[in-house]
């Protein structure tokens, strides 16, 4: 039985496992929808049974429930040059998307 997959969403790769919740990148798609990750590594606590995709696993899928959309919390982008009255303060707050790991199949 798999116990642990590294994916991949959003252009970044995540350990996940079952039952886990993580932020990803955001994606187009209603709360409550199911989604399918690709896979990259499957495996179990022990090392055993690794299987290693060239760069995708074949046959294997993580399946996701979409929880919530959100905005992470505002980060500051201060610009400031001394001696010349120069300030510039941005903020920003990136979108993302809250999911339920639901099953690892390998």
């Amino acid at each position: 039985m798999a116990t642990f997959a590294v994916i991949k969403a959003g252009g970044k790769q995540y350990i996940v496992r079952e039952g886990q919740e993580l932020k990803i990148e955001k994606l187009e798609s209603e709360v409550g929808a199911t989604i399918n990750f690709d896979v990259l590594l499957v495996s179990d606590d022990e090392g055993t049974a690794t299987q290693i995709g060239t760069p995708i696993l074949s046959g294997a899928k993580v399946s996701a429930t979409i929880l919530e959309h959100d905005r992470a919390d505002k980060v500051s982008v201060i610009k400031y040059k001394s001696k010349s009255r120069y300030r510039r303060n941005v903020g920003h707050r990136q979108p993302f998307t809250r999911v339920k790991i639901e099953k690892i199949a390998a």
